[in-house]
């Protein structure tokens, strides 16, 4: 009997837990994570604050449960993606990765910028958010992991150097050591291109450009491919 009644305590914490994250998600909606008030979302509960606190000592307690919830919904999609698509057609994957990034950024507009857009004012993300944070980028080093005795990039390569090369060097070493250098530096470029474009689009920097950006979007994700030197089909 112990046990039954510690397991449906459990689920209830657990039911409350999910219950305490889906109004804070609907309060960053309307107030931005500026505004995130344990207190309001207390109140929207009908719970006392004190009760909460049970749950989340601090708003910056809830504010990294969002934000590693945010980054394992991205990585999951991101990786269920590259699953998806042939293992032999490597710029198939490459593309199922960044349609679904995109994708996901566009139906969480406002997770998205809780990961990648202004900074919360006092807030700091501890140690456990890394891990969660990695796993796009790690899933595009995946696929050219996948590729990397067929990789062959559209351009000559610029030489790395200073700083730069031994941070290459040690991102080599740790994750991806059966690619060069100039092949892990092209992916960090990719990277970037890709959370850079889609920021672009939620923001609104590509009103009165290339809006809507699907057309934009697609020739970029094939022009990545060509920079990182992906190939096609088997």
């Amino acid at each position: 009997m112990p046990t039954v009644i510690r397991t449906a305590r459990e689920r209830a914490r657990e039911e409350l837990t999910r219950e305490i994250k889906q109004e804070a998600r609907r309060q960053l909606a309307e107030e931005g994570a500026q505004r995130l008030s344990l207190r309001a979302v207390a109140r929207e509960l009908g719970m006392a604050s004190s009760a909460l606190y049970r749950y989340f000592p601090s708003r910056d307690e809830l504010l990294t449960a969002l934000i590693m919830d945010a980054y394992n919904a991205l990585g999951d999609r991101a990786e269920q993606a590259i699953a998806t698509a042939p293992a032999d057609d490597h710029r198939a994957r490459w593309r199922a990765l960044c349609h679904s990034v995109r994708a996901w950024a566009v139906a969480h507009p406002h997770e998205y910028a809780l990961l990648y857009g202004t900074p919360v004012p006092g807030y700091a993300a501890p140690a456990d958010t890394v891990a969660p944070a990695s796993r796009v980028s790690l899933a595009i080093v995946s696929v050219l992991r996948g590729a990397a005795d067929r990789i062959q990039p559209a351009a000559d390569a610029r030489p790395l150097e200073g700083v730069f090369a031994a941070q290459v060097a040690a991102l080599v070493a740790e994750v991806a050591p059966d690619l060069t250098p100039v092949e892990v530096s092209r992916a960090l470029v990719a990277w970037t291109q890709l959370f850079g474009m889609i920021g672009f689009e939620l923001f609104g920097h590509l009103a009165g450009t290339v809006e809507p950006a699907d057309g934009f979007f697609a020739h970029t994700v094939d022009t990545m491919a060509d920079f990182l030197g992906l190939p096609d089909g088997s």
